[in-house]
């Protein structure tokens, strides 16, 4: 067992890459296959809609010229006056009745002729009880029971319709069973509205069919709905002469919403539905597939499930093999590694094995190179830093600031503004004293701000105050200590350069913590400038600054170089507008 336990050591790596390729294989596999399947079954159920519909509209041209003849025989038989008399006079002499017949019998021939295309019985009632047909056997019925049956009644009812309805007509002693569709209109007199009898096309439901029955195949039924969710015609017998409502409601889900296809589960079966609505003949084609048996045809899931797992079976084998010998060697290599201790960057690791071992190890050594290199210029970095630093701190008080400031307090005393002028040499030597007598590299928030108001004084003696400084400073950011003369120069910048085109303005400065940070904001409603994000102004391309050597890209280096890339200074700015300043420094207390 131990021995085990110790193969399983050695060879960790072997049995993580093949479980995560046996993992990743079989998971690719199963999402192609998935894939695969899915996608072909949509793209199945867009063409066969496509096909099918086009089908569909074969089949309905077909309807419409039956339709057609039905209704110019039916028009024609509106508009005859023989047929009328023939149907409503009452009984009279025997010349009188033979002559209608006779007129009657040559108007229906000539009307006969328009259907004879389609094998159809034609059948007219009267309220005279006459009644005359070309062909009883199509729709085998007595004159009594065509008086009272049901598609009689419903065509009274809706005398102005032409409908199509499904009948059955049961076997007897001397018949077979008959199912017919009939297609039925009252004569009616359009302008009183006056019903004098129907007229019934009758047509055998198996000729009936044979329409659309070409179109029709294993899973791919048709079915013929009418106005009240009776199927009057289907490929599938079975189906004939039954009511189905729901059918009905998802054919006018798919025409009103003008879907190319709806899938739906009926009786039990995934099924796909196309529709058309037959206005004319108030009748619904609805194209039923079975899903499951019509793909079936064109793919066989067996087949494809067994054909990948035969190729996930062979690509197991090829990468057992493969990170066998891959392994081995790189668990030479990591064994060799793991025995480096830490900061031994001359500890070089043999290279040999496989190619891509051997490329493992020279990158490795060539690793330590780097770092020997690394951290050379990490320590001539840090010592850079140090001299940045002590620059900033040598080249703080320009000249020409003392001077100006000095000759402004020397004339404010031979104004006789003596007060005014002692309060600026106390603003000054506070500011001198911060400036140069502090040598401490970093000062408090409440340091930084006395420093702020007195070169804001020192600047509105010599200036006027025509631009106000407001300051906002959270109570709880006083202690926190800041980088010497962090804040100054973006003030600076709003004075001398925030205001060349507005005389006055005003200059916010706010202080406070945000996101474990703090955050010092100089905000000016002055002229504002074009600046992209990120975008510092470089001070060795503009004016110097009138105060220290302290510019505003020296800021943003010296944040970075102090407390890294996460701290620094951001700009943002609009013509006409102003200049807002962000400083962002990490929170540390004194």
């Amino acid at each position: 067992m131990r021995r085990l336990n110790d193969r399983f050591r050695n060879n960790r790596l072997f049995v993580k890459m093949f479980l995560v390729m046996l993992l990743s294989i079989v998971a690719v596999a199963i999402a192609i296959t998935w894939v695969t399947l899915n996608t072909s079954e949509r793209l199945f159920m867009q063409t066969f809609s496509i096909t099918n519909s086009k089908v569909l509209t074969q089949i309905e041209k077909s309807f419409t010229s039956l339709n057609y003849s039905i209704v110019l025989a039916s028009n024609t038989m509106l508009q005859s006056g023989s047929i009328k008399n023939f149907l409503t006079e009452s009984e009279g002499n025997s010349k009188s009745i033979a002559k209608t017949y006779f007129n009657m019998n040559q108007q229906m021939k000539r009307i006969t002729s328009i259907v004879d295309t389609y094998e159809v019985g034609l059948t007219i009632t009267g309220i005279n009880k006459r009644s005359y047909a070309t062909d009883r056997s199509i729709w085998p019925l007595t004159d009594s029971e065509l008086q009272a049956h049901p598609i009689t009644q419903q065509t009274l009812k809706e005398p102005r319709k032409l409908l199509y309805q499904f009948d059955y007509v049961e076997p007897t002693d001397t018949t077979t069973g008959q199912a017919s569709i009939v297609a039925s209109k009252a004569f009616m007199e359009r302008t009183t509205g006056y019903v004098y009898g129907a007229m019934y096309f009758s047509f055998r439901e198996r000729e009936f069919k044979q329409l659309y029955e070409s179109y029709t195949s294993l899973g791919n039924d048709v079915v013929i709905l009418n106005g009240k969710g009776m199927i009057i015609s289907s490929n599938r017998t079975d189906w004939i002469g039954q009511s189905d409502p729901e059918l009905l409601v998802k054919a006018r889900e798919i025409v009103e919403q003008s879907l190319e296809y709806k899938s739906v589960e009926r009786l039990g079966k995934d099924e796909l539905l196309i529709a058309k609505y037959l206005e004319a003949q108030d009748l619904y084609l609805v194209n039923v597939i079975d899903k499951k048996t019509a793909i079936g045809q064109l793919m066989d899931t067996r087949a494809i499930v067994l054909i990948v797992t035969a190729i996930v079976s062979i690509a197991l084998l090829i990468v057992f093999l493969i990170s066998g010998r891959l392994t081995k060697s790189l668990s030479r290599l990591v064994k060799q590694i793991s025995t480096i201790s830490k900061y031994e960057f001359d500890h070089y690791v043999t290279v040999g094995g496989s190619y891509e071992t051997r490329q493992l190890g020279q990158a490795f050594n060539a690793m330590l190179d780097e770092l020997h290199d690394y951290v050379d210029e990490l320590v001539e970095t840090q010592r850079r830093q140090r001299n940045a630093e002590l620059e900033a701190l040598q080249q703080q008080i320009n000249p020409h600031f003392l001077y100006n400031t000095l000759a402004s307090v020397k004339f404010m005393v031979q104004q006789g503004s003596k007060d005014k002028a002692a309060d600026t040499i106390n603003a000054l030597i506070s500011l001198l004293q911060n400036s140069i007598g502090n040598v401490s590299e970093t000062i408090t928030i409440s340091q930084e701000l006395v420093n702020m108001r007195n070169y804001v004084f020192i600047n509105h003696v010599r200036y006027g105050e025509k631009i106000k400084v407001n300051y906002f400073v959270s109570p709880d950011c006083m202690g926190y200590m800041v980088p010497k003369l962090i804040i100054q120069p973006f003030i600076e910048n709003a004075f001398f350069h925030g205001f060349n085109k507005k005389s006055e303005g005003h200059i916010y400065i706010l202080v406070a913590q945000e996101l474990n940070a703090l955050v010092c904001e100089i905000v000016d409603n002055g002229d504002g400038m074009v600046i992209t994000a990120e975008q510092l102004p470089d001070q060795t391309k503009g004016t110097r600054q009138l105060f220290t050597g302290i510019g505003v890209r020296n800021v943003h280096d010296r944040i970075k170089l102090l407390y890294g890339d996460e701290y620094g200074v951001t700009i943002s700015s609009e013509l006409g507008e102003g200049t807002k300043v962000k400083i962002r420094l990490p929170l540390l207390k004194g």
